[in-house]
């Protein structure tokens, strides 16, 4: 599979009608381009849940880059961030994947920063009991 970075701001609206996905596309000033593609409704389906997903992910409150980075010695958890003005815990994993969690008290976060099996209290107080999505960082930490 290969990834390609896709930039769709020049996109103003998006419809289907009749196997064709139209696209009104804005050219700067004040110049809009029609374009009508015959492609199947399920594109249109597909653009729509994007834009969904970008809108949720612009809705998330940004997580302050100058908080400190926390290492623990866990075969589970390599490292914890957290925000507490808007209570967001991250939690960096072996893989290399975080995962940003909403609602964490500070002391929660302090638990499983001081705990003696970070693997187990994850378990125990975060699986299913917390809001939490995946999220992109830079690694350079």
């Amino acid at each position: 599979m290969k990834l390609s970075k896709l930039d769709l701001s020049n996109v103003v609206a998006i419809a289907h009608t009749q196997g064709n996905l139209q696209l009104l596309l804005d050219l700067g000033g004040k110049e809009l381009e029609f374009l009508e593609i015959s492609l199947p409704v399920e594109t249109f389906e597909g653009l729509q849940y994007l834009n969904e997903i970008v809108a949720q992910a612009k809705a998330k409150p940004p997580f302050a880059d100058s908080i400190a980075v926390f290492p623990v010695k866990s075969p589970m958890v390599n490292a914890l961030r957290y925000e507490g003005s808007n209570k967001i815990l991250q939690v960096e994993f072996p893989s290399q994947t975080v995962s940003q969690y909403t609602g964490v008290e500070k002391n929660t976060c302090q638990d499983l920063q001081e705990t003696g099996s970070a693997g187990r209290f994850f378990n125990k107080k975060f699986r299913g009991k917390y809001q939490y999505d995946r999220i992109d960082v830079d690694h350079d930490c």
